[in-house]
């Protein structure tokens, strides 16, 4: 298999759809060696789940039937991807490559565990989509780039994306999961950056695609989440443990998990003689996988000593499993049979290219030993032409670099050439202070090179042949060693190192409940908090009994921050790492939805009200109870009478369901909503007036408080005729006087059933309480007589 490019995509993904709006996807991950398929009903003329899966696994090429059977008023998957995934390399197959029996068969013989284990002997026919992509992505990769998947070597997850939160596309822009908002218009050194880049600070590919792949599905399993959370608990009370695994895990190569795929791949023609340049470039990945797999197996022992007093389950575990496994052992001694005990993974170019090629000891195969004598002649006769470069032109400081594209080339000062470069210097390219630049000697002698270093590649692979097929019958334990290193990557250079980096106690430990309240005190932003130092921290409560949470405040006061921190402080909770707040206990979410930002779609002809309608009818469409919603100023993009009584419905259908809704609005009106339904609760942020000025606390507080005319105040500071003003003002007054009325006689005749629910709200939490059965019993006496007082 070719190189994925470091961090870029390396999914290849099949996807199908039929007429009852199910959609079937296999996503092949050609770095990894794992297949992880797919099959829902999609619920949205927008193929949301779709988009949704579509940017988690952020494919390099998408294969897709002909676009036939999309079900009526469905754009079809492949439309789809022509439409809003055009950068992506798109391939039709023939209906008949996407063959479910065809791809059950496969993935009994392919996959490293049972087809039991999988549910495929029970649900076969169910989920005939997902296994039809699956025998069209295989049957792709296979003939596209010439291999044959070894046997018992993919790790495959069957539908395995719904154990997890989902979080649209859309909520992924509005929360700046991955990328901060409007990106493109600030430019690389804009100072605000995205969670997925505040947390960044992994050492491993793997490892960083862990971590995205955690914040665009975070958990759902309290017992995984409490694990990890429980694992940071030890690094962050062991500082030992902590350093000590950080310098461990740079040991690792960076690319470890890269290894795999090499193994789990076999080429469709081996042949013992000396092979083209495409064969010599596959011979080489394969040495450097062998190389790179013995520098990792080299530092388990290091990892071993760190971890052998660990106590939590995951560290504890990993120990157990990976560590005192005598196979790792048995297969590092297998490889110091063949491979040289001195040979080393390396970055630099022509040191790895050094390595590849004596990486087999001397003395197996006598016609390596012969290219390897070419290839040292060859490297040092470049080294000694540079030399009489150096002495003939006086050009003492001439260089001699090397990268794998070109070779060796010459590196030379500007300051020391006076005049110009003699005839001899070709391939002259100004670059900096320097001129690059080549000699005919020098490019035969570089052909030469790489000839002698392709015949090394080729006669190592002969020779390593035995070695490969014994390491592809432990495929699995690779499989194991990736995933726990990219796991432990993640959880100490991301969580701990974001945690450890902050003042003491910043960030704490959050709990879970699978139906309590979401209570969040004290909780900050974690991405401005570390651009501003002063920022002010706010708190949310949400319960069954108070399900809705409506934030007011003028513009600027701070309320598409607080509905963003919320989501985040979640996102960071299911994912096990501690949450910048005082205290946090969450009841487990399984979709976060926003509705957020204002602008047209140009793209789909939507209007900035038509896209909030299409975004809402989403929401309302998939919410189910433990959902979280978060809407900001839903209505303000049509009239007034139009937006409010649009805003109202909506907030009167989620009240219904056991959701939690935060909603930010600018509609005082909608504040009525709390003296008609007592599970309502309005918040606002505070501003002090002053000399006609307004002065941001960015502090949330209870109630329905009015701040008087803000908006003419802000319409003021930016310049409007003091006229215009005027007469705003004349108007206004006179219509909050009507609604002030109404609302303080709302409030006397619902006064005895909000009384109820802030009663059945306090023995609610109460329930989910961790205190002695003491205190409970006197918050219990002290809450029965506040309910008598106050009702007398």
């Amino acid at each position: 298999m070719e190189d994925d490019g470091g961090e870029r995509s390396s999914f290849v993904i099949g996807l199908i759809e039929n007429r009852a709006k199910e959609v079937g996807m296999a996503a092949f991950d050609l770095r990894s060696a794992s297949l992880h398929l797919s099959q829902y009903i999609e619920t949205s003329i927008s193929y949301q789940n779709t988009k949704t899966l579509l940017h988690f696994y952020d494919p390099m090429v998408i294969i897709v039937p002909p676009n036939k059977l999309a079900p009526e008023g469905m754009v079809g998957v492949s439309e789809l991807v022509d439409r809003f995934y055009a950068s992506v390399k798109k391939f039709v197959m023939a209906r008949g490559c996407f063959d479910d029996t065809k791809g059950a068969m496969l993935i009994k013989n392919l996959a490293t565990r049972e087809p039991s284990a999988l549910g495929l002997d029970t649900y076969y026919k169910q989920y005939y989509l997902c296994l039809a992509s699956a025998s069209a992505a295989i049957k792709w990769i296979e003939a596209e780039k010439g291999v044959i998947i070894t046997s018992h070597s993919l790790v495959v997850t069957f539908n395995g994306s719904f154990d997890h939160m989902n979080i649209d596309t859309t909520s992924v822009h509005n929360l700046e999961i991955v990328e901060p908002l409007h990106s493109a218009r600030w430019g690389t050194s804009n100072k605000k950056r995205s969670l997925f880049h505040m947390l960044k600070t992994t050492k491993t590919i793997g490892g960083t695609r862990l971590l995205r792949a955690n914040l665009l599905q975070p958990l759902k399993d309290i017992e995984t989440i409490n694990t990890r959370l429980d694992c940071l608990d030890e690094l962050m009370s062991n500082e030992q443990l902590f350093f000590g695994l950080s310098q461990v895990l740079r040991k690792f190569p960076k690319e470890t998990d890269r290894v795999l795929c090499h193994f789990c791949f076999k080429p469709k023609k081996i042949t013992n003689e000396v092979l083209g340049v495409d064969d010599a470039k596959k011979s080489q990945m394969l040495i450097s996988s062998i190389i790179l797999l013995k520098t990792a197996l080299d530092a388990l022992p290091l990892l071993s000593k760190v971890l052998k007093d660990a106590q939590c389950f995951i560290l504890a575990n990993v120990y157990k499993s990976v560590c005192e496994n005598e196979k790792y052992a048995d297969i590092r001694k297998r490889i110091g049979e063949v491979i040289d005990e001195d040979v080393l993974h390396a970055r630099v170019p022509f040191i790895a290219r050094t390595q590849q090629c004596f990486a087999v000891k001397a003395g197996i195969d006598g016609l390596l030993d012969i290219a390897r004598r070419s290839f040292c002649d060859t490297s040092e006769a470049i080294h000694n032409l540079a030399n009489k470069y150096r002495e003939e032109y006086k050009l003492p400081n001439l260089k001699l670099p090397f990268n794998n594209r070109r070779g060796f080339y010459f590196s030379i000062p500007r300051k020391d050439i006076q005049g110009k470069l003699p005839s001899k210097f070709i391939q002259v390219v100004k670059q900096g202070n320097n001129v690059h630049c080549s000699t005919l000697e020098l490019a035969s002698l570089n052909v030469r090179n790489k000839s002698a270093a392709g015949e090394c590649y080729v006669r190592t692979e002969v020779c390593l042949e035995a070695l490969v097929d014994a390491i592809r019958e432990d495929i699995p334990m690779f499989t194991l060693l990736a995933e726990v290193l990219c796991l432990l990557d993640m959880i100490v250079n991301s969580f701990a190192h974001t945690i450890s980096t902050k003042p003491v106690d910043r960030y704490t430990r959050p709990g879970f409940t699978d139906n309590g309240p979401l209570a969040i005190d004290a909780g900050r932003h974690p991405i401005l908090e570390s651009i501003h130092s002063d920022f002010v921290p706010n708190s949310i409560f949400i319960s069954e009994a108070s399900n809705m949470v409506i934030v007011m405040g003028p513009n600027m006061s701070g309320k598409s921050t607080y509905l963003q921190q919320v989501c985040l402080i979640i996102i960071l909770a299911q994912i096990g790492c501690y949450v910048p707040a005082h205290f946090a206990t969450i009841r487990v979410v399984d979709r976060i939805f926003t509705r957020m930002g204002t602008m047209d779609n140009l793209e789909s002809n939507s209007s900035t009200f038509m896209t909030e309608m299409k975004e809402t009818a989403f929401i309302m469409q998939n919410v189910s109870q433990r959902s979280l919603i978060v809407m900001d100023e839903l209505g303000r993009a049509t009239s007034s009478s139009d937006g409010l009584a649009i805003a109202w419905s909506c907030c009167e259908y989620l009240l219904s369901l056991n959701a939690y809704t935060i909603f930010a609005t600018h509609m005082e009106n909608l504040s009525k909503l709390a003296t008609i339904y007592p599970n309502v609760k309005i918040l606002y942020f505070y501003v002090d007036i002053r000399n006609s000025r307004l002065d941001f606390k960015f502090r949330l507080n209870d109630g329905p408080k009015h701040v008087a005319h803000y908006g003419l105040l802000l319409a003021e500071v930016a310049g409007l005729p003091s006229s215009v003003i005027e007469t705003a003002r004349s108007i206004t007054s006179r219509i909050t006087e009507k609604e002030v009325n109404e609302m303080e006689v709302n409030c006397l005749n619902h006064n005895q059933i909000m009384m109820a629910y802030r009663a059945a709200q306090r023995l609610i939490c109460l329930k989910y309480s961790n205190q002695k059965e003491e205190a409970i019993r006197q918050a219990l006496h002290l809450l029965k007589e506040n309910y008598i007082d106050v009702k007398l």
